[in-house]
């Protein structure tokens, strides 16, 4: 039996060859998406990560495309000093090993830490960063109400324990102060955040000011906007597997990530590196099938174990909230909060359209009594919004509409209720606030 024959049944699980056979290739192309290595074709997978070496240095990237005539490999690297005849061996899967030590660390991608901490304590449990969701039938339900101390989201989009939201918003609509407010929501014993494209110096401004003494709580997991799409693609499915050790322990986990646009942008990018055409406004087909696959890991845990509440931000390209990413995180998340920059430029914070926002799991949370006065409140506010135009040209006369009237008297003082600044104490009670100011 040759050593050739030997790989390929340990490869596929057959008998294993009594001494170590090492599979190498070497780099036959450079260009500047992706490089091409030969002799690999047979024994990669696509997905697998590739060990490049040269000049006493070690790169990673991963395989992307497989052919007869080569391996297409994109560096997980920014700048990658490989040049033609380079040696690429397999790597292996990336697999993380959490511990209750990662919490108040920041990581990379990888899992390796980017903090002054020193090296993380590894866990007994491997955890694959790109790991299947639990099993339909044996995930647990989602019932349990929680408060998030937020006004206007416990007022009309009320959240369970282990569902999965998504904050819709252009640029500058105040996206990253509502996450900032919905990460101190009490009621979690781990937090996870993943920050996906951010600028570099609002890392630590999110993770010294908005978290503060519940940073120790906390794994964050960051990929800024200078890093490679590969790292940038990855870090969210690190930050989801992170979340899942923590859900596993029976820990009831919020899970922030910011945002899963740029994730798509990371993944068209290596899609289009690959030669995969691009269908939608420059997205590929693979992008839309990779999303689903991230965001159906939220949510709960078998029986038996904890839950992954996950907040995800869209980035609203060019505030068309018809955009095919949009389009196809809003069908499989759990609600969503769309931000609106008309009313940010009133100066009304959190700037939540509540006529365009939605929890599809509000009935576990609403009494019949509070279901009733958020859907008298919504009535109130579209009759209100509707007829503004025609209040400001003098058309409408009081008296003529009994139900116009009360809108016009109540909206006002609902929208005031709904005001919270990020710095302010977060509300123990919604309803009994808005009652407040509506008496007041």
């Amino acid at each position: 039996m040759n050593a050739l024959t030997r790989l390929e049944q340990a490869l596929a699980g057959g008998p294993q060859p009594h001494d170590l056979v090492q599979v190498s290739g070497s780099v036959s192309e450079v260009t500047p998406a992706a490089l091409r290595v030969g002799g690999l074709s047979r024994f990669v997978r696509l997905g697998e990560r590739i060990a490049l070496s040269t000049q006493g240095r070690a790169e990673l990237g991963e395989a992307i495309r497989i052919d007869r005539d080569g391996v297409l490999v994109k560096p997980f690297a920014t700048t990658v000093g490989v040049g033609l005849g380079a040696r690429a061996s397999l790597a292996g899967p990336l697999v993380l090993r959490p511990s209750q030590g990662w919490k108040g660390r920041v990581v990379n991608a990888f899992g390796e830490p980017i903090d002054e901490g020193g090296p993380l304590p590894a866990g007994d449990v491997a955890m694959p960063a790109e790991g299947p969701p639990p099993e339909a039938m044996k995930r647990a339900r989602v019932t349990r109400p929680i408060r998030t101390g937020v006004k206007v989201v416990d007022l009309f989009t009320p959240l369970c324990a282990g569902q999965r939201i998504g904050i819709f918003a252009g640029s500058g609509v105040g996206k990253s102060s509502l996450l900032s407010m919905l990460a101190r929501a009490p009621g979690f014993t781990t937090i996870v955040i993943g920050l996906v494209g951010e600028r570099g110096r609002e890392v630590r401004e999110f993770l010294d000011d908005t978290l503060g003494p519940m940073r120790a709580q906390a794994v964050a997991v960051v990929s800024t906007s200078d890093e490679s799409a590969m790292m940038r693609r990855l870090a969210p499915n690190t930050a989801m597997a992170v979340a899942e050790y923590f859900r596993d322990q029976g820990e009831d986990v919020l899970l922030i990530l910011d945002s899963v646009t740029r994730l798509a942008h990371a993944a068209r990018d290596v899609a289009l590196a690959a030669g995969e055409p691009a269908v939608a406004r420059g997205y590929t087909p693979s992008v839309f099938s990779t999303l689903p696959k991230l965001l159906e890991r939220a949510g709960p845990g078998v029986e038996g174990t904890g839950t992954i509440t996950g907040i995800f931000s869209v980035l609203i390209d060019g505030d068309d909230h018809n955009d095919p990413v949009a389009d196809s995180i809003r069908g499989t998340l759990d609600g969503h909060l769309v931000l609106d920059r008309a009313i940010a430029d009133q100066g009304r914070y959190p700037a939540v359209n509540v006529l365009g926002s939605v929890s599809r799991l509000a009935h576990h949370v609403w009494t019949p009594e509070q279901r009733g006065l958020a859907s008298r409140m919504k009535a109130l506010i579209s009759r209100f919004e509707d007829t503004r135009d025609l209040r400001l040209m003098g058309g409408y006369q009081a008296g003529a509409d009994a139900e116009l009237d009360k809108a016009i008297v109540l909206v006002p003082k609902i929208y005031e209720a709904l005001h919270q600044e990020m710095s302010a104490a977060l509300s123990t009670d919604a309803f009994k606030d808005l009652a407040s100011t509506l008496q007041g």
